[in-house]
């Protein structure tokens, strides 16, 4: 896996291009001088948290033929006040599945997701304690 990073302008907005061509860009809060323009990369590695923990989920209820009409994730972390590096130290998790879905089965794709396959999750959990919940929002 290769990332290389440029920078946009003469503060901290950066873009990220993988390998394929595809980009996100970042930027520092204004506190520091960013100009908001991004997500800061704090933010980005929650979402990137979600997005791994929702292809894992979408993939297992998949295999177990359940029809996932949509998924939503809302993520809260805590971080270290006043300290730098200022890390995570809690992560709340909420799933969101919308479809006529067997709760056992959800159950148990969210459990594996961020008890075994989530690589985010498996990385963040050595400073934060990472807790989650779900809902079936049926159609």
């Amino acid at each position: 896996m290769k990332i290389e990073l440029i920078r946009l302008d003469d503060a901290y907005h950066m873009q990220a291009i993988n390998e394929e061509g595809q980009t996100t860009e970042t930027d520092g809060s204004p506190a520091i001088g960013g100009h908001n323009k991004a997500m800061r990369p704090m933010q980005m590695l929650l979402s990137s948290m979600g997005a791994c923990s929702s292809i894992d989920i979408i993939h297992l209820l998949n295999k177990q033929r359940q029809k996932l009409d949509d998924i939503k994730i809302s993520l809260n972390g805590d971080r270290e006040e006043g300290k730098v590096p200022s890390l995570f130290t809690a992560i709340q998790v909420h799933y969101r599945l919308y479809g006529d879905l067997d709760d056992k089965k959800v159950e148990r794709a969210v459990n594996i997701s961020m008890e075994k396959l989530c690589s985010v999750a498996k990385i963040i959990e050595k400073t934060a304690k990472i807790t989650w919940t779900w809902e079936i929002i049926k159609s």
